[in-house]
Order: structure tokens, then C-alpha cells, then sequence
């Protein structure tokens, strides 16, 4: 069949304006811009910290503000952006919101000086030249409207002059100069004036506002403090050290540590303790002052005010002042401004790990197509079962009961094997909550019978996360989807689909109940759910969507389509039956050219009219493939996955005015690999079963298991007993690791080797450095539940926890919470 072409396939023509390869349906005057223009101080700046030319700038700006995705412009638009990638325009696209916003804040501060009348040429270039929210905001605050302040009153009361008198010559006699300014009585707003002693506290207040607020000063001593300051941490003594709810913060009782090096976990868990009220932070400087003396920081303000104490008439009162100004206007001020830089960044880092993960869970291998059955473990209420077809499609439920109460494990064997047979299940998903490994040795005890009695070809087992199962059965949408099937048993259907295709099951729960992040509740939630919501984005685009069989949930996540389209195609495929090729998209409602400029090629028709339909060609380009037909002199069905013959022709022979090479290169690969699914091969790991719980375990085995999460201090790993084991960043690799990521991430199936086990606080320190000796094991020591069962020679208890030991424990404790 060859390749048909429409109007949807023909090249658009360009629009002025916008950029270069950004076609007529994005430039729609039906749809506004979201940003009319962007400025070229933008441009450069975005283009310096990418690395990039501000022309690639300048094009991604242009089709983000014509309403193009991100996905679509890194995928579809190469040539007008020079090839940047996905994280590029992730963090372009967020770096423009704050720097547009910034210079909405510019343009407010300088009206608002302007107004006051006090904008001079030089105020005027060092705000312009501000390149942080900060930076503007220290300019602004001497003009800041404010509430009345001390040093506004003893200004009104016409000691100003004083009040510079004395700084500028520090050889007047403070008492003297300040007679004349001593007043009969109190002012009608009860300020009071009418001794010496009085208006020197207000020449003070005079002077110390002025310092506080002029950006030269508070700039470097911010900067220092946050080079060279100390966190301290403490606990409120009227806070009960043995209550749990405070226990969990022992590590950071007392604790002090450079600001600036203080790891994202660290700080959100001491800042979490102080929001509890468990734990007083203060900002500390690098050396304590000795008594009487003047801090280091008063030091550094009287250098950068450029006075110093020279046994003058005046210079005791200035270096009261200067010590007030540290002491009450500038501490806590600065003090609040690094502790709000160390909540900014430790939260981005958070947030990033969140989005690391999410990312890598989102793109596990599926295991594809094959009738499943899914298990949501559980004791007292029952293991909840669901089947499902090779589509996803429930074909059976039942619940049995083979743990306490009933203890019917004979019934629970032939109710499985009866489903098994019926459905002909290939795997068997098991939720890693309570029971699960109790469910797994009873699936591992059916696989036997079936083995027995020669039932064929027999299920896999994998024990997969129910991480935000239990969200998914009480959602909305579970009772549009499984609208008959009880609230208990929806869970164990979204185990079962989640093992045929992670990522369309999980894009129906919201990420922030995945659970592969760290103190997901103590960031900024609308800047996770951001950075989240554009993680699924780009996984979904990345792999594509068949149009056929997607959920409205999946659609969703594709390039340019909401929930309301979504809905709308599912609708269409109701109502006239599976898509025959993408043209037909254009007649569902709320889907015009820009819509379908936009999401076309994420999306993918099998067995359609159209070969090209089932690859990542976008439809726009398929002209170009006629020709590399016409080249090739063969039909499409004949060309498609030709490795050999596609390599060799020569992609710079389809360049035309539209079409560079960075995209006949990717509709050459396309054309190779038609269809391809970018995610790994499925693996699962295997669970040694004579290890069943922290009993079982002994330093020196070496066992299989699963990351289930990824932080800055390492990784955790799930080896089928319950508790996820740690392994420390530096038990990662033999050489030094700044990124635990670049080792492992979340799904690997890894082989890891135990070095300790505290089972009291049920803790389990790993290593993937398997060719190095394991800790001793004391003489004698036997897990007690092992030696019940037997296994007394697999279960050695572990050692006295080490300083290594409680040093892991502590991270797993900090990654957790």
C-alpha cells in the first residue's frame, strides 16, 4: 500500500513572525499567544546558561508562546530550534517563566521610585542590571513602603542632620552636638525626644536603617554568611527527647554544619523538625566572638561602611551602632533570606529527584501484551484477585482467604489454578504491601501443583509496587473504568495492568502517590506537580500512544490533547469503532489543525490504511517519505524495517526547504524500526526464597533485588522482606559517585550484598561492591525466626550496629520520612 497524502500531510507554509519552521496552524488567529514578545536581554541570558546561540533561543521562545508542547517542538521542530532536547526546553521553559516574571517585578519597582521621585540614572542601571528576584529586591527596599519605623520618626523629628553629622566626622562630641536637638516635650505622636540619651537612640535608629537597606552592604555579608555560615541545630528543651514524634529528629538535637553544604535531605528534614516545633535552627557565624568583643560580622560591617574605631569623640556611639544594626536590623533579616535560598534549593534538588525517578519508573520495561492476574495481598480482609485479557480487559475477580483468620490455603490454591487454567494467565503480579511475601510463597507453592499436574507452559511471578493502588481504586476515574467491580478489588486490576505496561496504568494516579520521592510533602507542591505533570508528558510522547486501545487518562498525557479531547476521541472510537488512520482524528470534536499538528505523531494506528500510521513519522513529513520511496524504488511494506537498505541511502538527498537533515534522519530511523518501544526488555528479579524477613537476613549474602528509590545519599533496594535495604552512594562503586543515578535507577534489577542488619529498627545497610569482604559476624549470634523455621545456618542475627550502621540508618530515616 503506498503512502496517501491530504491536506494534513502538506507542508504549511511559514509565518512571519514566529519561528522559522513553526507552521500556519500554531499561528492560528483564533488562538492567542500566550507571550506577545520576549526580550532580547531574555534571549541572551537563557542562550548564555544553556550553552546554546539565542537564535535556538529565540525559536523554542517563539513556539512555546504559539502554543506548541515541549514534546513537539524537541521531536518535530530540530531545525528551528538546532536540535534541543527535551531538558533543554524543560529548563528553558522554566527559566523563561521566572525571568518574564522578574522583569514584570523590574518594571513595577522602577514605576513605583519614579513615583516617589527618587529614580536617579544610577538607581535606574543598577536595578536594570539586577539578575535575581533578590538582587531587585534589596535595590527596592530603601523605597519600599513601609509602617512607620523609629528611624523614620526620629527623621521627622529633624535629627537626620545629627545624625550624618556625626558619621561624617566622628570627632564631635556626641553629647554636645546632640544638646541642641533635645526637645521640651513629647511629640503629639508620642515620640520622645526630651533627653540626650534619646536622641542618640534615634541618631542610631537613623543610621542603622539606612545601612540595613543599602544593597552593598547587606549583599556581601549575605554571601559570606552563606560561604562560610554555620546551621545549628537544637532541640526545644520543653520537647521530650523519648517521644517518638520527636525521637525521629535525634540526629539533628545537636547539630551544626555549613549552610551551604547542607545535602536537599538534610535540610528538609531539619526544617521539617523546626515547622514541628522540635528542632531551634539559627543561622551561626563561622568562630564564635569572645565575650565583650565585636563578632565577626560587625567586623565585616564596619569594614564595608569603611569606619573603624580610632578613639575619636564619636566612635563609641558608632560602634553601638553598628552593633545594633547587626544585632537587630541585619541578623535575622539575612538570617531568614538563607534559610529561604537553603529551603529554595534544597526543595529544587528534591523535586528533581522526584522527577529522576518518576521518569524511570514511568519508562520500566513492560512486560507486554499476556493475560495477567493480579494479587493485592492481604490477612484478615483476604488477597484480592483480578484477571485481565492481553488488553488489560478485567475477564475475572475473586478474593480468597488463606492467611489468619480462615487459614483456607487449599481453597485459595484451587480458586488460583482454576483461574490460571480458565484465563490462561501468563503472569501473576503480586502487590509488595502486607503478605505479599506470604502471597508470593503461596503463588511459588500453585506454580508447583501446576508443574505436578502438567498444566503446560507456567505463569511468571513478579512482585511489582502497589505504590498508589489504593488511590487508584477510590479515584473518579477507577469508577468510570471498573464502574462494577467493588472498590477492593480495582486495586488489584491496576497490579495486574501495571505489570503489562507501567506506564499506562501509573499516568492514572496522581504522581505524587507513586512514592518515589523524598519529602514530597514539604516542597513547594504547586512547583512539583509542575515539574511531575511535564515528567509524565514527556514519557507518554516519548513512547507514543495507540490511538486504538489508549484510556482517556493516556490520551490525555499526549502532546496538545486536554482531558476533554481525550474523552472526545474515546468517544469517536465508540461510536464508529477503531481508527483506520489519523486523518480521522480531525473529525472529533475539539480537534482542529493546531490539535492535530500537535499530537499526530505521538500517536499510533496498527493494522491501519496507513503503514505510517504505526510509526513516529509525523504526518507533515510524509511527503518526505515519498520520495525516499521513489529513491528506493520500493512500496512502503517492502521498505519498512530494512535495516541495511535504509542505512544506505543518503539522508541529505530529502533535504528541502522545510525538512533539514536532523529530521530525514529521524524518519529514516523510524522507517527502520517502525513502531519501537524506547523502554528495556522486561526483567524481574529473582528473591532468594529461603529469605523471607530481617531474620533471615546475615551480612555477607548476596541477593537479588529491586530499586525501588533513588536519593542523593543512595539507593533503596527491595530483596523481598519487607523493609527496603540502603545502599549508600558510597557503596555504589569502587570509585567516587556524585550522582547515585549515574549507577542505578528506579526498576533496576540489581544483585547487592548485605553488610549490615539492625533489626530493632528494622534497618539493612547494602552494598553492590560484591567482590569486598562483608562485616564480622559476631560468634554464635542466630535469627530467632529462622532458627523456628530450621534455617538456622541462613539466618545469622546481625552484629552490634557499627558507626557505618547508624550512619545508613540515619539516611534511610531522612529518606523516608
Amino acid at each position: 500500500m503506498g503512502v496517501s497524502i491530504d491536506h494534513a500531510g502538506q507542508p504549511s507554509k511559514p509565518c512571519a513572525g514566529v519561528g522559522a519552521w513553526q507552521t500556519c496552524a500554531l499561528s492560528d488567529p483564533t488562538t492567542p499567544h500566550r507571550r506577545p514578545t520576549v526580550s532580547t536581554t531574555i534571549v541572551a541570558r537563557l542562550a548564555d546558561e544553556l550553552g546554546v546561540r539565542a537564535a535556538q533561543v529565540q525559536a523554542a521562545v517563539d513556539l512555546l508562546d504559539g502554543g506548541a508542547t515541549v514534546p513537539f517542538i524537541a521531536r518535530y521542530r530540530k531545525e528551528a530550534t538546532g536540535g534541543l532536547t527535551d531538558t533543554q526546553l524543560r529548563q528553558l521553559e522554566q527559566r523563561l517563566t521566572y525571568l518574564r516574571e522578574m522583569e514584570e517585578r523590574r518594571a513595577a519597582i522602577l514605576r513605583s521610585i519614579e513615583e516617589q521621585g527618587k529614580l536617579t540614572p544610577e538607581l535606574r542601571a543598577a536595578l536594570e542590571a539586577a539578575a535575581t528576584k533578590q538582587d531587585l529586591e534589596d535595590l527596592y527596599l530603601p523605597y519600599r513602603p513601609k509602617r512607620r519605623t523609629k528611624g523614620q520618626i526620629a527623621r521627622e523629628a529633624g535629627l537626620e542632620p545629627l545624625a550624618y553629622a556625626l558619621w561624617a566626622d566622628p570627632t564631635l562630641d556626641p553629647q554636645a552636638a546632640a544638646q541642641p536637638y533635645v526637645k521640651d516635650a513629647r511629640g503629639e505622636d508620642g515620640s520622645d525626644f526630651t533627653t540626650v540619651a534619646a536622641v542618640l537612640d534615634g541618631v542610631r535608629d537613623i543610621l542603622s536603617e539606612r545601612w540595613a537597606e543599602d544593597a552593598a552592604i547587606v549583599q556581601p555579608l549575605r554571601e559570606w554568611l552563606w560561604a562560610e555560615g554555620l546551621l545549628r541545630s537544637r532541640r526545644i528543651e520543653a520537647r521530650n527527647p523519648d517521644d517518638p514524634e520527636v525521637a525521629k529528629f535525634r540526629d539533628y538535637f545537636e547539630h551544626d554544619e555549613p549552610i551551604a553544604r547542607v545535602p536537599s535531605h538534610r535540610a528538609l528534614a531539619m526544617l521539617r523538625g523546626r515547622a514541628q516545633e522540635v528542632l531551634d535552627l539559627r543561622l551561626a557565624q563561622p568562630q564564635e566572638a569572645p565575650a565583650g568583643q565585636p563578632s565577626e560580622a560587625e567586623v565585616r560591617l564596619a569594614r564595608l561602611l569603611g569606619w573603624s574605631h580610632q578613639g575619636r569623640a564619636a566612635d563609641d556611639l558608632l560602634r553601638r551602632c553598628v552593633a545594633w544594626t547587626w544585632r537587630v536590623k541585619l541578623s535575622l533579616s539575612i538570617e531568614r533570606d538563607l534559610f529561604a535560598r537553603l529551603r529554595e534549593q534544597a526543595e529544587a534538588v528534591a523535586i528533581q529527584v522526584f522527577g529522576a525517578n518518576l521518569r524511570d519508573l514511568l519508562l520500566a520495561a513492560p512486560a507486554g501484551a499476556r493475560p495477567t492476574m493480579g494479587l493485592d495481598p492481604g490477612i484478615r480482609t483476604g488477597v484480592k484477585v483480578a484477571v485481565v485479557d492481553a488488553t488489560g480487559k478485567v475477564v475475572d475477580t475473586a478474593t480468597v482467604h488463606p492467611f489468619e483468620p480462615r487459614r483456607d490455603v487449599e481453597g485459595a490454591l484451587a480458586t488460583l489454578a482454576a483461574l490460571v487454567r480458565r484465563h490462561g494467565v501468563e503472569l501473576i503480579a503480586i502487590g509488595n504491601g502486607t503478605a505479599s511475601r506470604e502471597t508470593d510463597r503461596l503463588v511459588g507453592e500453585l506454580l508447583q501443583r501446576l508443574r505436578q499436574g502438567g498444566a503446560g507452559p507456567l505463569p511468571q511471578k513478579v512482585v511489582v509496587s502497589e505504590a498508589g493502588a489504593s488511590v487508584y481504586s477510590a479515584s473518579e476515574l477507577a469508577a468510570q473504568e471498573l464502574p462494577d467491580l467493588d472498590v477492593s478489588l480495582r486495586g488489584a486490576v491496576s497490579i495486574a495492568r501495571r505489570l503489562q505496561d507501567p506506564l499506562a496504568e501509573l499516568v492514572k494516579i496522581d504522581p505524587k502517590s507513586i512514592g518515589v520521592g523524598q519529602y514530597q510533602h514539604d516542597v513547594d507542591q504547586a512547583q512539583l506537580a509542575r515539574t511531575l505533570e511535564a515528567v509524565v508528558e514527556d514519557c507518554v510522547n516519548a513512547v507514543g500512544v495507540d490511538l486504538n486501545t489508549a484510556s482517556p487518562a493516556l490520551l490525555a498525557r499526549v502532546s496538545g490533547l486536554s482531558a476533554a479531547t481525550a474523552r472526545a476521541v474515546v468517544r469517536w472510537r465508540d461510536a464508529h469503532g477503531a481508527f483506520r488512520n489519523r486523518r480521522q482524528l480531525l473529525e472529533v470534536s475539539g480537534i482542529g489543525p493546531k490539535t492535530f499538528e500537535q499530537c499526530a505523531g505521538f500517536l499510533r494506528i496498527r493494522g491501519g490504511d496507513e503503514p505510517l500510521d504505526m510509526t513516529g513519522v509525523h504526518p507533515e513529513a510524509y511527503p518526505v517519505v515519498q520520495r525516499i520511496l521513489a529513491a528506493a524504488g520500493q512500496p512502503i511494506e517492502a521498505l519498512l524495517g530494512q535495516r541495511e537498505r535504509l542505512r544506505g541511502l543518503d539522508p541529505r538527498r530529502f533535504i528541502d526547504e522545510r525538512f533539514g537533515e536532523p529530521t530525514v534522519r529521524d524518519i529514516l530511523a523510524e522507517l527502520e524500526k517502525p513502531g519501537r518501544d524506547p523502554r528495556p526488555a522486561f526483567r524481574v528479579a529473582r528473591f532468594d526464597d529461603a529469605v523471607q524477613d530481617l531474620a533471615d537476613l546475615r551480612p555477607g549474602m548476596v541477593l537479588e533485588g529491586t530499586v525501588t528509590n533513588v536519593a542523593q545519599f543512595g539507593a533503596f533496594v527491595d530483596i523481598g522482606v519487607h523493609q527496603d535495604g540502603l545502599v549508600h552512594v558510597s557503596q555504589l562503586a569502587r570509585h567516587y559517585v556524585a550522582d547515585a543515578r549515574s549507577v542505578v535507577k528506579v526498576g533496576d534489577v540489581v544483585r547487592v550484598k548485605v553488610l549490615e542488619v539492625d533489626q530493632a529498627r528494622r534497618r539493612i545497610a547494602l552494598s553492590l561492591r560484591l567482590d569486598e569482604a562483608a562485616a564480622p559476624v559476631e560468634p554464635g549470634a542466630r535469627g530467632a525466626a529462622a532458627a523456628r523455621r530450621g534455617g538456622s545456618a541462613r539466618a545469622a542475627a546481625a552484629p552490634a550496629p557499627t558507626a557505618m550502621a547508624a550512619a545508613f540508618a540515619r539516611l534511610q530515616q531522612a529518606g523516608r520520612r
